[in-house]
């Protein structure tokens, strides 16, 4: 199942965690309210693609979303996309709404915003390969295990759902 194969991954990599399950969330405040978290806390995994069979994660702090311009500048590409749900799922083996690079089927490179870093108490929640279930991590140890390329890719965006 997706949400042990993620867990095992963020065990693997020996990182301190916490497992929050919930129910389906309405809002940005609703989940890190169900998570014990800030909403600048909860980072959504977007998958991102740079051409065919080429995929990249992009963390991105729940207040904020990505910066096309910055990402394509970052990258050294003039153009990326969303992949669809299933394309996205092909790539990582979770379903959209679930999708961490922790345990994906294909171990993508990973770009996390500069704004996740700079607090080495900071506590994230990241989706944790099944709806409702989340595992909150240190911030700072989750993108060195992650090997994570930490780049200014976002701007402040909305709070919404």
């Amino acid at each position: 199942m997706s949400e042990e194969r993620a867990v095992a991954a963020v065990e693997a990599a020996g990182l301190e965690y916490a497992v929050t399950r919930h129910g389906r969330v309405g809002s940005l405040e609703e989940a890190a309210r169900a998570r014990g978290v800030e909403p600048r806390d909860i980072v959504k995994t977007l998958v991102v693609r740079r051409g065919e069979g080429d995929h990249l994660f992009v963390l991105v702090p729940g207040d904020r979303e990505i910066s096309w311009p910055r990402l394509r500048a970052l990258l050294g590409v003039n153009r990326l996309s969303m992949p669809d749900a299933e394309t996205a799922r092909e790539a990582t083996g979770y379903e959209r709404g679930t999708i961490t690079p922790f345990g994906s089927t294909t171990a993508w490179p990973v770009v996390a915003d500069a704004s996740l870093v700079g607090d080495p108490g900071r506590l994230i929640s990241l989706g944790a390969g099944a709806h409702g279930v989340a595992v909150t991590v240190q911030a700072e140890a989750a993108l060195r295990a992650l090997d994570a390329q930490v780049a200014e890719v976002t701007e402040v965006g909305g709070t919404g759902g």
